[in-house]
C-alpha cells in the first residue's frame, strides 16, 4: 500500500529507526528510493527516543567520578557540541565558539552568593517565555533545588559535568550535560548572570535545550510550560480583559500558595512582537509576577491599602513600566519607609517594576498561574492544603483512537474516554473546585521533524445510574446527549487548562484534537479539591489462564526468539519500556516478526 501522508511517512520513520523492520516499512524506504544508510537515525530516534519519555540512560554520579578518576573533563555525547546541538533549521548566524566557564572568567562559580531572579539575563535567544519562569522559580527556595541539584559546584569534585531535574509529561527526569557553553567573542550568547563569573543559569538553559534537542527548539513558547516543568503543576491561563477587581483576590491567594505565575500583552499584529509602548511595557513578551501585595497608603486625605503588583522583565535592564508606581514615581511618596522596607522596595535599572492592580488588567493581556499539586517538589509548601490529583496517559491513533472533536459526530466516539468519579466535598459543600488539564506530549522536541502543537480539547458530560454502565459510550450517546461542561476553545498550546464547579458524582470526559486523524500522545490531568477516581471508561481485557509451552514447534520457538530480541532491543539497557515502547513489542509479537 503506498504510502502518501507525509506525518505516516515521518511515523514509518521513527519506528524504523526503533528496530521495527515491518515489511510495510522497508518497502515504503524502498518505494521511497531511501537506504538504511539514508536515514538520520540519531535526529530520529532523538525525538521519541528513551531519553525524552523517561529521562536517559546517564548517571550523573558515575560519570562524574569515572572523570575523576581518568583527570578528563566530561564532554557529552548526547548533546555534542556542534551547530545541530544550536539550530535545526539554519546554520548559525555567527561563528560561536563553546567554551567551558574557566575560558569565559577568572574564578568561574555556580552561585556568586546565592541565586536570585536577577540573575538571569536574556541573550540572543528568544526563550523569555522560559526566563519569566526561571525567575519565579528562584523564589522558591525547595522547587529551585529540586530542579538544580546542590550536590555541584566548580570547586568541589569538579569535572566539568553538571545534572539538573524537570518534571515531563507526569515523570522527573534528570539531564546530564558537560559544561561547554556557546560563546561569540568569548562572550555567552545566550543566557547569562549579571554576574559574569556565575553560571547556573547559563547550564541550566543548556540543560532544557538538551532535554527539547536543541538551542533553537526553545524559541517562542509560553511562561506555563517552563513552569510546569520546573514545578510538576498545572497551569490556568486568565484573559485580563475579562476580570474585575476582585480577581485581585484570587491572584493574592495564589501568589501566597506559592504558585508561580507570569504576564505578558498580545501584540496587535506579527510585526509589533517585542515593540516597546510608549510607557515602556513590551508587547509579545513574556514577564514574572514576583509579588502580590495589598500596601498601606496614607495621604493628606485618606489611609488605607492599594493593591499593587510586582513584575519583571528577564531582559533585566532599564526597559521598565513608566506609570503610576512605577520607579521613583511620585505616587511612593504617599507610602510610609517602613511600608516600603517590608516589601523590599528598591529603584535600580534591573527590569523590575511595581504597578497598581488596575493598570495590571488595563496593560496586560493575559496571566499565568501555575498551581502546585502532589507532583510539586517543595517542602516549603508543607502544612497546607494540596490539591487532589489523578493522571492518565494515552494517544489519538490514526483510524483507531483520532476521532476529532464534537464536530464529527460520526467519528466523536472513537476517542479515549475517561471516567471521573468525585466524592463529596469534606465540608459539605455543594460543589467542589476541578481542574482538567489536557497535555500534549513532545511536540517542541519533534519540532527538527516538522511537528507542530495540535489543536486540543475536551468536554464533560455527566453520568446518571445507567449511562455509568456502559462502556464505552457508544456514538448515539454522544448524539443524544449535550455536554455538561467544555474547555473554552480548541488552541495550540501545549495545554488546556480549565477550572469547573462540579457536583459530586460520575462525569465522562473526552479528549480529543480538533480534526480526526491527528496522530499525538497526550496526558489527561484531574486536579480537584476532594477525592477522585479516575479511570479508562472502556471495557476491561482480562486474563483467563497461562499455560506452560510445551511441545513447541521449531517456527514457534523461533518467533520466541526473534520477539524476545526485539524486546531487548526496544528496551535498552535497562529491560524497562513504556506504553509506546510495549505497543512496538505487541505489534511485532502479533504480526509474527514481521
Amino acid at each position: 500500500m503506498p504510502v502518501e501522508n507525509a506525518a505516516e511517512k515521518r511515523h514509518l520513520a521513527d519506528l524504523y529507526s526503533l528496530g521495527v523492520w515491518s515489511n510495510r516499512a522497508l518497502s515504503a524506504f524502498q518505494n521511497w528510493g531511501f537506504q538504511e544508510k539514508d536515514v538520520d537515525k540519531a535526529a530520529v530516534k532523538r525525538s521519541r527516543s528513551k531519553f525524552w519519555r523517561k529521562g536517559g540512560s546517564q548517571d550523573f554520579a558515575s560519570l562524574r567520578q569515572q572523570c575523576l578518576q581518568e583527570g578528563v573533563l566530561y564532554e557529552d555525547p548526547d548533546f555534542p557540541c556542534t551547530n545541530e546541538s544550536l539550530f535545526f533549521s539554519r546554520a548559525p548566524p555567527m561563528p560561536l565558539k563553546w567554551l567551558r566557564p574557566s575560558q569565559i572568567a577568572k574564578d568561574p562559580r555556580l552561585f556568586v552568593e546565592s541565586y536570585s531572579r536577577f540573575d538571569i539575563k536574556q541573550g540572543e535567544l528568544a526563550d523569555c517565555w522560559l526566563l519569566a519562569a526561571l525567575a519565579n522559580l528562584t523564589l522558591h527556595n525547595s522547587l529551585f533545588c529540586q530542579v538544580v541539584p546542590e550536590d555541584q559546584s566548580f570547586k568541589k569534585d569538579y569535572a566539568g559535568i553538571f545534572h539538573f531535574r524537570f518534571w515531563q509529561f507526569g515523570k522527573w527526569v534528570e539531564v546530564v550535560i558537560d559544561d561547554r557553553l556557546p560563546t561569540f567573542n568569548g562572550e555567552l550568547v545566550f543566557l547569562r548572570s549579571t554576574q559574569q563569573n556565575e553560571f547556573w543559569s547559563a547550564l541550566l538553559e543548556k540543560a532544557y535545550a538538551k532535554l527539547h534537542g536543541s538551542y533553537e527548539a526553545l524559541k517562542g513558547g509560553s511562561t506555563c510550560e517552563a513552569m510546569e516543568d520546573f514545578t510538576g503543576g498545572v497551569t490556568e491561563l486568565h484573559d485580563l480583559d475579562k476580570v474585575d477587581m476582585q480577581f485581585f483576590k484570587t491572584l493574592k491567594d495564589s501568589f501566597e500558595r506559592q504558585s508561580l505565575m507570569g504576564a505578558s500583552i498580545e501584540p496587535d499584529s506579527p510585526d509589533q512582537f517585542e515593540c516597546r509602548t510608549p510607557d515602556g511595557l513590551i508587547m509579545g513578551h513574556a514577564y514574572s509576577v514576583t509579588k502580590v501585595q495589598y500596601v498601606d497608603i496614607k495621604t493628606p486625605r485618606v489611609s488605607g491599602k492599594i493593591p499593587l503588583i510586582r513584575l519583571r522583565n528577564p531582559w533585566g535592564n532599564e526597559v521598565e513600566w513608566k506609570g503610576a508606581w512605577s520607579d521613583e514615581s511620585q505616587e511612593w511618596q504617599f507610602i510610609p519607609q517602613e511600608e516600603k522596607n517590608r516589601i523590599g522596595l528598591t529603584f535600580d535599572k534591573d527590569g523590575e517594576f511595581w504597578m497598581s492592580f488596575r493598570d495590571f488588567v488595563r496593560k496586560f493581556s493575559r496571566l499565568e498561574i501555575c498551581l502546585l499539586g502532589p507532583g510539586s517538589w517543595n517542602s516549603d509548601n508543607q502544612g497546607k492544603k494540596c490539591w487532589e490529583a489523578s493522571v492518565f496517559e494515552g494517544e489519538w491513533v490514526r483510524g483507531t483512537t483520532a476521532g476529532g472533536c464534537r464536530n464529527y459526530p460520526k467519528t466523536f466516539s472513537y476517542n479515549p474516554q475517561y471516567r471521573v468519579t468525585l466524592e463529596p466535598s469534606f465540608n459539605g459543600a455543594a460543589d467542589c473546585e476541578v481542574i482538567v488539564a489536557l497535555m500534549q506530549k513532545n511536540r517542541r522536541a519533534q519540532r527538527k521533524m516538522g511537528a507542530q502543537s495540535l489543536n486540543i480539547g475536551f468536554v464533560l458530560y455527566q453520568l446518571n445510574e445507567t449511562t455509568s454502565k456502559i462502556k464505552p459510550l457508544p456514538s448515539h450517546f454522544f448524539l443524544e446527549n449535550v455536554s455538561t461542561y467544555r474547555c473554552k476553545a480548541f488552541i495550540n498550546l501545549r495545554e488546556v487548562t480549565e477550572r469547573f464547579r462540579l457536583t459530586p458524582g460520575t462525569y465522562c470526559v473526552v479528549p480529543s484534537t480538533y480534526e480526526p486523524q491527528e496522530e499525538g500522545e497526550f496526558l489527561l490531568r484531574i486536579f480537584s479539591e476532594t477525592k477522585i477516581l479516575l479511570e479508562e471508561n472502556d471495557k476491561k481485557i482480562e486474563l483467563v489462564h497461562a499455560i506452560k509451552k510445551v511441545n513447541v514447534s521449531p517456527v514457534e520457538a523461533e518467533l520466541d526468539k526473534r520477539v524476545q530480541e526485539f524486546f531487548k532491543a526496544v528496551a535498552g539497557d535497562d529491560l524497562e519500556v513504556d506504553w509506546m515502547e510495549l505497543k512496538n513489542v505487541l505489534d511485532f509479537s502479533i504480526n509474527k516478526g514481521k
